[in-house]
C-alpha cells in the first residue's frame, strides 16, 4: 500500500509433524506500475527458531538473576565509571529502596542521590574510600551511616570488587547491607566493657583512657590544667558488716548517682575500685576543685541512704591534686590524689586534703 518502505515480521509456521517454527520474514517492493500498485517484491524468509529459543533462555536467566538479587536482603548493584568523573549504575536491585529509600530511576544516571543520603560526618570517608579503591583497583569496603526520610539514621556496609569488561573498561559489582542491629550490639558491648556493672559509671580502665586523653589535651593546648579528685566513702566496711553487702551495694549506687549529678558535661568520673571514685574536672584550679569537693560532702551528708525507712549517715573523704602539662603520664596525678586521700583518712576522715607537688 506504499505506507512503509519495507516489512519485517516474526511469526510462526506449522510444520508437517504439527510442530511450529519461528520465521523472520523481511522484504520490500522493487517495482510498481504507473498507478503505484506493487508489481514485484523481493525478500527473505529465515528460520529463527534457534535464535528465539536462545533468547528465551537468556530472558529466563536474566529474570532469574533479577529475582534472586531482588530477594537478597540489601542492595546488589553494578556500577561503571564515566570518563569525565563520577559513575553511574548500570544495574541496581529492588533493595535500593530499603538501603537508601531511592528508586532505580533516581540513581541510574549518577550516584549523586546516594551521596545525598550519606550522613554528613561520614561523607568524606565515603568519598575517599571509593576514590582509593578505584585508584588501586582493589576491593572496596566501608561501614557508614545514612540519614533516611522514613527510617532515620541507619548503619550500612558497602562492599564491591572491580572487574575488567570485554572492552577493557572497569565494572564494579557489589552490595550494600543493613548493619544497624550489629552496630547497636557492638555499642552495647563496648559500653559493657567500659562500664562498672554496679554503679553504671565508667570502670577504672575506661576512666584511665579518659584521663590520658585529658593529659594529651592539656599538653597540646595548655590552659588551667585539670583538677583530679579521689573520693572514698568513710567506714564503708562497717556499713557492709552491719547492714550486709546488698545494702552496701545500694550505698555505692546512691553515692554514684549523687556524684554524677554534680558533674558538668566535660567532667570525667569513674569507679576506681571498692568504695573509691575518681573525678577529673578540666580547666579547674584548686580553689574551684575545693568548692566542688565541699558540695559533694554537703550533698552526701544531706541525703543519707535510706533502707526500710532507716537512714544510714554517710561521709566522704576527698583528695585533690592537679593534672600538669609536665606530667609524664596521667597516673602521676592519680597517685598524688590518692596520697591526698590517704592524708584525709589519716587526719580523721570526712576531710578534704590537697597535694600540689609530685
Amino acid at each position: 500500500d506504499g505506507k512503509t518502505d519495507s516489512y519485517e515480521v516474526e511469526h510462526r509456521i506449522r510444520c508437517k509433524d504439527g510442530s511450529y517454527k519461528w520465521i523472520c520474514s523481511r522484504g520490500k517492493v522493487i517495482s510498481r506500475d504507473p498507478d503505484g500498485r506493487a508489481l514485484r517484491m523481493m525478500g527473505t524468509t529465515t528460520d529463527i527458531s534457534t535464535l528465539r529459543a536462545m533468547s528465551e533462555r537468556l530472558k529466563r536467566t536474566a529474570d532469574l538473576v533479577v529475582n534472586l538479587t531482588d530477594a537478597v536482603p540489601g542492595l546488589v548493584f553494578q556500577c561503571r565509571p564515566v570518563p569525565e568523573g563520577g559513575s553511574w549504575f548500570s544495574y541496581v536491585s529492588a533493595g535500593i529502596w530499603d538501603m537508601f529509600e531511592l528508586t532505580a530511576d533516581d540513581v541510574r544516571a549518577s550516584t549523586t542521590a546516594i551521596e545525598q543520603r550519606i550522613h554528613p560526618d561520614d561523607l568524606p570517608a565515603y568519598r575517599a574510600s571509593l576514590q582509593a579503591a578505584a585508584a588501586a583497583q582493589m576491593p572496596w569496603h566501608l561501614e557508614f551511616r545514612v540519614c533516611l526520610p522514613l527510617q532515620g539514621v541507619r548503619w550500612r556496609q558497602g562492599d564491591a570488587s572491580p572487574r575488567r569488561d570485554a572492552d577493557n573498561s572497569v565494572v564494579w559489582h557489589g552490595f550494600v547491607t543493613d548493619i544497624t542491629d550489629r552496630k547497636r550490639v557492638e555499642l552495647e558491648l563496648r559500653e559493657l566493657a567500659a562500664t562498672d556493672a554496679l554503679t553504671l559509671l565508667p570502670n577504672r580502665r575506661h576512666f584511665m583512657t579518659g584521663i590520658c586523653a585529658e593529659l594529651t589535651r592539656i599538653k597540646a593546648r595548655g590552659g588551667l590544667g585539670s583538677a583530679v579528685l579521689m573520693c572514698d566513702l568513710d567506714h564503708f566496711k562497717h556499713i557492709n558488716d552491719t547492714w550486709g553487702h546488698a545494702i552496701g551495694d545500694g550505698v555505692l549506687q546512691h553515692f554514684a548517682n549523687m556524684l554524677r549529678a554534680q558533674l558538668r558535661e566535660i567532667d570525667l568520673v569513674g569507679r576506681i575500685g571498692g568504695e573509691e571514685f575518681a573525678v577529673v574536672l578540666p580547666d579547674t584550679d584548686f580553689e574551684r576543685a575545693h568548692v566542688f569537693a565541699r558540695n559533694v560532702q554537703r550533698r552526701i551528708a544531706d541525703t543519707p541512704y535510706s533502707t526500710g525507712g532507716r537512714p544510714i549517715p554517710l561521709t566522704v573523704s576527698i583528695g585533690i591534686s592537679a593534672l600538669h602539662n609536665n606530667d609524664d603520664n596521667a597516673g602521676l596525678a592519680l597517685s598524688r590524689s590518692d596520697r591526698a586521700l590517704y592524708y584525709a583518712k589519716q587526719r580523721g576522715r570526712n576531710r578534704i586534703e590537697s597535694v600540689f607537688s609530685r
